[in-house]
């Protein structure tokens, strides 16, 4: 049975939910991401292709990742500020990657990207049902080929959606949004 959850509950969620930059160190235990996980699943996604792949990260293949973004941060910008980064990136406690299965029909390869986008709002929303903060990013360093080799992804069969960060936040930024009427058109 089927049972429609509170609408006021839902609003909440979806009014509440904030991308978090700063997290608290403690882990977030494995099973609540893996639900996250088996939650994003549900997406919505045409002709149920699924096209969605998750890599969830261990300190081996985030340090690889902390070190490729401070290799690209330093020729960019200099070595103060990659390690600053570096610093940084060292602090936050889930990572987990996105990526969505290759489609050489553009529309299929449209219509893949937005069911994983699904996807991710849904692992975000349950997550953050649970009091755990996520942020998505697709930096430079997503779209490298050695991201690609430290996750074991191939770049032919799949492409990166992002890479989510996510843990206990340590603030909840206030944010708004625009009225209804500045992002409505309506048709006769």
């Amino acid at each position: 049975m089927n049972v429609s959850p509170d609408p006021a509950s839902v609003a909440g969620l979806l009014e509440g939910r904030r991308t978090i930059h700063d997290f608290r160190p403690e882990p977030v235990p494995r099973e609540t991401v893996l639900k996250a996980i088996e939650l994003a699943c549900w997406a919505p996604n045409h002709r149920m292709t699924e096209p969605w792949r998750f890599y969830l990260l261990g300190p081996e293949t985030v340090a690889g990742i902390i070190h490729l973004n401070a290799q690209q941060i330093a020729a960019a910008k200099g070595p103060k500020v990659a390690r600053a980064k570096a610093e940084r990136w060292g602090r936050i406690p889930g990572w987990l990657v996105l990526t969505c299965a290759n489609s050489d029909d553009p529309v299929q390869s449209r219509e893949d990207l937005a069911a994983c986008a699904c996807a991710a709002h849904n692992l975000s929303l349950y997550l953050w049902s649970e009091g755990i903060g996520v942020k998505w990013t697709t930096g430079v360093v997503t779209r490298m080929a050695e991201f690609y080799d430290l996750i074991w992804a191939d770049p032919q069969a799949e492409t990166v959606v992002g890479m989510f960060w996510y843990g206990y936040p340590l603030e909840v930024p206030q944010t708004a949004r625009r009225p209804v009427g500045e992002v409505l058109v309506q048709l006769p």
